[in-house]
């Protein structure tokens, strides 16, 4: 167990986006099942960090090893506890981070012992459980043998490369993977398909000789350097060779797209229109001859919610936009023919609820990531490279709980095979990489819930923090009701006293509300810690002020 007074250096670059999280409990278990499953925890490789698989919980054996002197081979230097166990930098010459190395999961057992949010009040639950970063362990009475989770809290990865975070690619993986199979968030079945392909592709991997893959670690980044430097994973987008371009133009998007508003007591479909896409506003036109007069809708897109509502076998490319106007959201469906045009208009949308341009240099990138995204999809086999279903697939512990009740075991092996088909190729890190890229193109990415009640009103409601938005949520539906952008604010700040959170904006009234079941103190944090890294994102200066980050997120400023 980690020691209250215990300092642990994992070698984790930007280690201001990983925090620890309380074990979540299922309030339906008696008291005994619950002391027995926290009893199992210790020993499970589950989505606790242990040794593999990602947990800061050594097995006795590595933390005997912790305990006894070391020395560097190179120049004799003793070696500090912690870099016995976790490595020296990653991938380095014959000496590799265990923390760098993912396990399969071993038993579906694991699976079921451990607490799956059944809706988003219970994923607010979850997030009650938050550590103060600015207090030690012991004062928030964290005791000798307590399960603590380490987790990239704020869903903002900053600069992600593959050739230097080996761990944070690792272990980022590792916290997709399980919140995908505890269903902490929402994917299709051929999403799922998907991600147990990739899972079941980096569990081979990971099982090979390591000497053998991890000597030739350095040669698999080197061969994929290429194709990732222009697939960088940032929130943002990565800056791809020919980004520049054209920079005289902003280019435009025309063409018919079906659209449809939802109204109360009505059945109306979708009516097609000849649709532009210039700047951040789309037109609708009647006809492409009657483009060059006024159009019959538009719609700005500055700060509006983009979902996907995407189904492969059935072609079906949907965009659900929710637009913010004076009195909430006004609710907006597209819908493509193609995955191309899909692709371009949801990168479109995507870019201009930011502000952005499809003259931004992300704005290619986002295509391709998307159309990659979609391939990934595909179930299209050749029956002579399928493999054939063996016992080293095990379906239940790749796929979530829902799937298993659905589907028979033999019928979810086969669609993982055939869809191991599209990722059968990749290298390992490359792998990993694309499983937290589909992570993070899935609708509910990055969206922290917590329970809270607004002023004026007289009940709880959902509220959600990203990274760059607050959200009033339907807490039934998960549908957005009221967004406001972080850069929109003014200042935000909190009465201690009364606990309450207040947000300033320049052009719209403030927003106050008073947290629900956990201190407003986690909520501040997330505000701070978000405005911190996105700041540090714009500048692309890793050396901003950690000071000011600290400031942040502990109610200095």
């Amino acid at each position: 167990m980690l020691h209250p007074y215990a300092t642990v250096h994992m070698d984790i670059r930007h280690p201001e986006e990983l925090s620890l999280l309380r074990k979540p409990r299922d309030p339906k278990k008696k008291k005994k099942k619950l002391e027995e499953a926290e009893d199992d925890n210790l020993e499970l490789e589950g989505p606790l960090l242990t040794p593999g698989s990602g947990s800061i919980y050594p097995s006795p054996g590595l933390y005997s090893k912790t305990m006894t002197p070391t020395y560097d081979s190179r120049d004799g230097s003793p070696l500090s506890p912690t870099s016995a166990w976790f490595g020296d930098s990653p991938l380095s010459e014959g000496n590799p981070s265990i923390l760098a190395v993912s396990q399969a999961i071993s038993s579906p057992d694991i699976l079921v012992k451990l607490y799956k949010p059944q809706s988003l009040l219970d994923k607010a639950k979850i997030n009650q459980g938050w550590l103060d970063s600015s207090r030690s362990l012991m004062e928030q009475d964290v005791k000798e043998n307590d399960v603590l989770l380490l987790r990239f809290k704020y869903h903002s990865f900053f600069d992600l490369n593959p050739k230097y975070d080996a761990i944070r690619v690792n272990q980022l993986y590792e916290q997709a993977k399980w919140a995908i199979l505890l269903e902490e968030i929402e994917c299709t079945e051929e999403e799922m398909m998907m991600f147990a392909a990739l899972q079941y592709h980096i569990n081979k991997l990971s099982i090979m000789s390591s000497d053998n893959h991890m000597n030739n670690s350095e040669k698999e980044v080197d061969e994929v350097d290429a194709a990732l430097s222009d697939l960088e994973i940032t929130l943002e987008g990565g800056k791809t060779s020919n980004a520049l371009g054209d920079i005289t133009s902003i280019p435009e998007l025309a063409d018919y797209v079906k659209v449809f508003k939802p109204k109360k007591l009505t059945l109306k479909g979708y009516k097609q229109y000849w649709c532009t896409f210039k700047d951040i506003t789309i037109s609708c036109y009647k006809s492409k001859e009657e483009a060059h007069g006024t159009p019959a809708h538009q719609m700005n897109l500055r700060g509006c919610e983009v979902t996907p509502d995407v189904n492969i076998s059935g072609q079906k490319f949907n965009i659900k936009l929710l637009i913010p106007v004076a009195d909430g959201m006004n609710e907006i469906w597209l819908r493509c023919d193609t995955e191309k045009q899909y692709a371009h208009w949801m990168a479109a949308c995507r870019l201009a609820s930011k502000g952005k341009t499809m003259a931004d240099s992300s704005y290619n990138l986002e295509v391709q990531n998307i159309l990659s995204f979609l391939k990934m999809q595909h179930m299209n086999p050749d029956p002579q490279f399928i493999e054939p279903i063996t016992t080293d697939i095990n379906p239940e512990c790749l796929v979530s709980p829902r799937y298993l009740k659905k589907y028979k075991n033999k019928q979810i092996s086969a669609r993982i095979l055939e869809a191991h088909q599209n990722v059968a190729q990749m290298s390992l890190i490359e792998a990993k990489m694309r499983f937290i890229q589909a992570w993070q193109s899935l609708p509910e990415f990055g969206i922290t819930h917590f329970l809270a009640k607004f002023q004026g009103g007289k009940k709880e409601e959902l509220i959600g923090i990203t990274y760059n938005r607050l959200i009033r949520m339907d807490a039934h539906t998960g549908d957005a009701i009221k967004t406001w952008r972080f850069s929109n604010m003014k200042q935000w700040n909190v009465n201690w006293e009364i606990k309450m959170v207040t947000v300033e904006f320049a052009d719209e009234p403030s927003l106050s509300f008073i947290c629900a079941e956990v201190d407003c103190k986690v909520v501040h944090e997330f505000i701070g810690g978000y405005i911190f890294l996105s700041t540090r994102a714009k500048d692309q200066n890793e050396s901003l002020d950690e000071e000011m980050f600290y400031k942040l997120t502990s109610g200095w400023v």
